[in-house]
């Protein structure tokens, strides 16, 4: 059973409701099964991620430190819950990043946050931890209403020596640096604070609620990631899907796994002299374990595959040119991997990038390969859904390149209206299906 979302209109073709009409995602919920049900909630409620990003290796260049500093990092909250917890990752670092305090709070303008809210986060009992390296390290519940689509500030300040080895480089999101160690992490008013434009070793955020209540994980590339649409302004098409849902009053929550620069079967070419090194990530298929499961997913939509075709012959060399049997093949090892996890999958199509401003990007040969993983993915009975990128964002009179009007200008790119016709394509009753099928 499957949906396809071609344009704004949706077929139905699974009926979540007794009517037999498009569904609400409010009207089909369905009770979420965890493997690992968590004793320290109340029978009727799970851990979902009600925000989540992925941690990629930073750029080339000096990192940015913050040693004996604290960083308030600034998140948006998707889903509302009555208590949260936070997860860090020290994944690229090579040695124990050690945390001497960290709260959570809500943010109220700039690097302040809003009087009173505060609360110490704790790690196994003690407000200070240690994340060992190459590993992620999960707090203790707080108990702290988080407000569906609240902007949250978390802070925390180093023990010691804190290299940015692990970031989010696109953050879209300005956070802060204390500019003074009096500005610690729980003051309310900073002084004065650095501005900084990534996350740094912040790889999570949680919140109970309801068994009903699941998460959307959209994983990828910067068409996930959300590269062209405005910074601070919450633009992503995931963004503005999870305030669309919020006001239906649906107990969904997307999160972001994108990754600028990603792609399906390579890591980042830092072998071959690549400017980028290894800031692009690790590719779809070797993070899949780690970024496609966040707490309370049972949705994913899967977007990847561009970069792969795209970076040959300028970015990535010609040894990691990719068939398109070999693009399939690892679409449908991820969809079989996502089934066992009990993720219902929504495949996205590959959008034009004719006139991309990467060299060697945009090629004849590039774009027929393109065609030829649309045709597979509007063709396959192996995803359970369907977002027609491609058919969205196009124009129609030339559809090897992006809608002028939808392009944000390096023509690989939606802006801030393209990302919001794709929020508008996903019907909620496609979620319906991702609710319904997930106990089967």
């Amino acid at each position: 059973m499957r949906w396809r979302i071609a344009g704004l209109a949706c077929a139905l073709v699974f009926a979540c409701t007794t009517s037999g009409a498009q569904a609400s995602a409010s009207a089909c919920m369905a009770p979420a099964v965890d493997a690992a049900p968590d004793a320290t909630l109340p029978a009727d409620q799970h851990w979902v991620a009600t925000w989540a990003t992925a941690p990629q290796p930073a750029f080339p260049g000096p990192l940015d430190r913050y040693d004996a500093r604290t960083v308030r990092l600034v998140v948006h909250a998707t889903l509302g819950g009555p208590r949260a917890r936070i997860t860090l990752s020290n994944a690229y670092g090579d040695r124990p990043l050690a945390i001497a305090d960290a709260h959570l709070a809500r943010r109220a303008t700039g690097a302040d946050v809003v009087a009173g809210s505060d609360v110490a986060l704790t790690f196994a009992g003690r407000r200070n931890a240690v994340v060992a390296p190459h590993a992620s390290l999960t707090s203790d519940a707080a108990d702290f209403a988080v407000p569906a689509g609240a902007e949250l500030a978390i802070s925390l300040r180093f023990a010691g020596p804190a290299a940015a080895s692990t970031v989010h480089a696109l953050a879209l999101q300005t956070s802060y640096v204390a500019s003074t160690p009096a500005d610690a992490a729980a003051t309310a008013h900073w002084s004065r604070a650095r501005p900084i434009d990534s996350w740094p070793f912040l790889a999570g955020v949680d919140v109970a609620a309801p068994r009903a209540a699941f998460a959307v994980v959209a994983l990828g590339d910067s068409l996930v990631d959300g590269d062209g649409s405005t910074p601070d302004a919450y633009r992503r098409w995931t963004d503005l899907l999870a305030a669309r849902l919020q006001r239906d009053g649906a107990a969904v929550a997307v999160v972001n796994e994108g990754l600028i620069g990603n792609r399906l079967l390579h890591d980042s070419p830092d072998a071959h002299g690549s400017p980028f090194g290894r800031g692009f990530g690790e590719a779809v298929v070797a993070r899949f374990d780690r970024d496609a499961t966040p707490a309370g997913a049972r949705v994913l939509i899967l977007r990847a595959g561009a970069n792969d075709i795209g970076m040959i012959g300028g970015v990535a060399p010609e040894t990691e040119r990719a068939t398109p049997d070999q693009l399939v093949a690892a679409y449908r090892a991820l969809i079989a991997r996502a089934h066992a996890r009990g993720l219902r999958v929504v495949g996205v199509t590959l959008t034009p990038f004719e006139h991309a401003k990467i060299p060697g990007y945009s090629t004849p040969d590039h774009e027929a390969l393109r065609e030829q993983v649309n045709a597979w993915l509007r063709s396959t009975h192996e995803i359970d859904a369907l977002i027609d990128a491609d058919a969205l964002l196009r124009d129609p009179s030339h559809p090897s390149q992006l809608l002028p009007r939808l392009d944000h200008g390096d023509h690989m790119h939606p802006n801030d209206e393209g990302n919001a016709v794709l929020a508008d394509a996903i019907d909620e009753g496609l979620l319906c299906v991702g609710a319904a099928l997930a106990t089967r």
